[in-house]
């Protein structure tokens, strides 16, 4: 294989590997928040918290985790595949995703926080300049 000297060496179809890194991390955070919303749809005990400002019931919230996963879900399967809105949805996917597990901190401190990592580390491995990008998207 040859050098590529000026260090912008893509990985799989021209993605770089922290474009596929992000699109991996949230095509499997998006069905892991699914699930989660599932459970929260069925009326499952796993969540409880005291008096909180963004306190909503269990249905409510397990659909907002439904919604936050299939939209990483897209958003990721755009990146993976090079799509020119991929980087933007998923940027804007994972942002919501950063918010909504932010506002769950009570209710399963345990998950959201390092979901909340991962979605800033998808949020910054999308929005960082790219040299080869003409467009920056």
């Amino acid at each position: 294989m040859a050098a590529i000297p000026d260090g912008t060496r893509r990985g799989h179809g021209g993605l770089s590997g922290a474009s596929l890194f992000a699109g991996a991390v949230m095509m499997l955070s998006g069905p892991l928040s699914i699930l989660m919303g599932a459970s929260g749809i069925a009326g499952d005990n796993l969540f409880a918290a005291s008096q909180y400002a963004y306190r909503f019931d269990l249905t409510a919230w397990g659909w907002i985790h439904i919604v936050a996963g299939l939209a990483l879900v897209v958003a990721g399967l755009g990146v993976v595949s090079n799509r020119s809105w991929g980087r933007g949805a998923g940027a804007v996917a994972a942002g919501v995703s950063l918010i909504t597990q932010f506002m769950f901190v009570p209710y399963y401190p345990l998950w959201a926080i390092p979901v909340m990592t991962l979605d800033l580390l998808v949020i910054f491995a999308l929005t960082r300049f790219h040299a080869g990008s003409h467009s920056g998207w």
